[in-house]
């Protein structure tokens, strides 16, 4: 008997492979949509909201900011000044090198990045109505496609 599932090769996508890309490209829209309007809703800016959020995990010096956000270091510079002007911001020297400075999260920056975090509406309910073991599940099958452990 020959077999009815066809496995997914590089070359040529079966058609559940094809499906769960186009679902994936529509997951991804909807978020940026969302969080586009999340930051608008705190008087950000898309990319002011990402930088600010990256440095909410920890302060990073402008090179490695703008890697982080495929950007110029430039354009890095004028986002960093505009939070900075809002008190989201602030430049400290590095500590590792105290000739760099790093960017860094103000108290009010993690508390406005906080409140952006929770404002996201995309996903929620969706995810609410999922069992603990399917969330698991799609957090561990997101995680492999990323590569992460």
């Amino acid at each position: 008997m020959v077999s009815t599932t066809s496995t997914p090769d590089s070359h040529h996508p079966d058609s559940l492979t094809l499906e769960v890309v186009e679902l994936i490209g529509e997951v991804v829209a909807r978020f940026h949509e969302d969080y586009e309007e999340a930051a608008a809703e705190h008087a950000l800016t898309g990319a002011q909201a990402r930088l600010l959020s990256l440095l909410c995990l920890e302060p990073l010096p402008m090179r490695r900011l703008a890697r982080r956000l495929k950007c110029e270091p430039s354009n890095v510079t004028g986002i960093v000044d505009r939070l900075e002007a809002r008190g989201l911001v602030e430049r400290q020297p590095d500590p590792a090198d105290r000739r760099v400075k790093v960017a860094a999260a103000t108290s009010e920056g993690r508390r406005v990045a906080r409140s952006l975090r929770e404002s996201l509406r995309f996903a929620r309910e969706p995810l609410a109505g999922l069992s603990e073991g399917e969330r698991v599940a799609l957090r561990d099958a997101l995680r492999g496609m990323l590569g992460v452990v």
